[in-house]
């Protein structure tokens, strides 16, 4: 066979498995949504979203899982965010190629591919005992964050790696700083698809139950974290962050594993909530990716 004929086909046939192979993962994936959609729509409603967990199906909500999802979200984005973004930008921009290096690098590559239940162990460990934090908002966010860590730094490489050179260049050549080119240029032209890489990594802790189980996180909560709006001054406060919590996660966990029929139902009409949250974050990246698109162009 013509090896220019054989490379076509070789190149046909690729693209029939990688089309089938999308294909199936959509299909599987619009498959169970649909059955979710089915058995929880009935229950997801207003008094669904703002009663607390009981224990008779039809009068069981989720509001305290919802409010702790956002409250431990919230803060899981404060507090990996920055840190993965200066950390990436040292590594990319700063430290010298070594052997220090390589074996940061090397470290947060296999960081990123460790199993979920290893980061609740060490949040265990680390901020519920060692810190003595307790079972609060503010050690799960932590654990979380370090779970989704080394995805932020590595996708923040990835973005300042495909800035061209040329930018830096006309930043020197105007007589920019380092920093000020970091600043001013480099960091805001990344910008979108730094952000598209930390939702994706929020996404993906918001959805964990194992690390917020192993630090303790509660599975029956009848309250909601303190505000942190408050009406004396200096108005703002912090109280809520050391309050015991519940999230999405682990209140699906606890009514699937119930043998009752009506809680696989708030199971559903939970996933449902979860989904949401997840795309209405996921809207936001979006919006603020094309604000900075926007900005760059101009």
């Amino acid at each position: 066979m013509d090896t220019k004929l054989r490379n076509r086909l070789y190149d046909k046939s690729f693209y029939i498995v990688g089309l089938f192979a999308t294909l199936f993962g959509l299909i599987v994936l619009l498959t169970l949504l649909i059955d979710i959609t089915i058995d929880g729509f009935s229950r997801l409603g207003w008094q669904f979203l703002t009663s607390y967990p009981s224990r008779k199906p039809e009068a069981a909500g989720v509001l305290s899982a919802w409010v702790g999802t956002v409250w431990v979200a919230a803060m899981t984005v404060v507090v990996a965010f920055p840190l993965g973004v200066s950390a990436a930008t040292y590594l990319e921009e700063y430290s010298k190629k070594n052997w220090l290096r390589e074996f940061i690098e090397i470290n947060i590559s296999n960081l990123s591919a460790v199993p979920s239940i290893i980061y609740g162990l060490l949040g265990l460990q680390l901020f519920v005992r060692g810190l003595n934090m307790d079972r609060s908002v503010i050690a799960g966010a932590m654990t979380l964050a370090i779970l989704v860590l080394p995805l932020i730094i590595i996708s923040t490489r990835e973005a300042i790696r495909a800035i061209p050179t040329t930018i830096r260049e006309a930043s020197y050549a105007l007589g920019a700083t380092k920093w000020q080119t970091i600043r001013n240029q480099i960091l805001p032209a990344a910008m979108p698809t730094i952000l598209t890489g930390t939702i994706l990594a929020i996404s993906r802790a918001i959805g964990e139950a194992s690390p917020l189980i192993t630090i303790g996180a509660l599975t029956y909560v009848a309250f909601l974290p303190t505000s942190p709006i408050s009406l004396e001054f200096p108005y703002i406060s912090l109280k809520g962050l050391f309050d015991p919590f519940s999230v999405l996660p682990i209140q699906i966990f606890n009514w699937v594993s119930r043998p009752q029929k009506g809680f696989w139902i708030d199971a559903a009409a939970g996933i449902m909530v979860l989904l949401i949250i997840v795309f209405f974050m996921n809207g936001i990246a979006t919006y603020l990716r094309y604000r900075y698109e926007k900005r760059m162009r101009w």
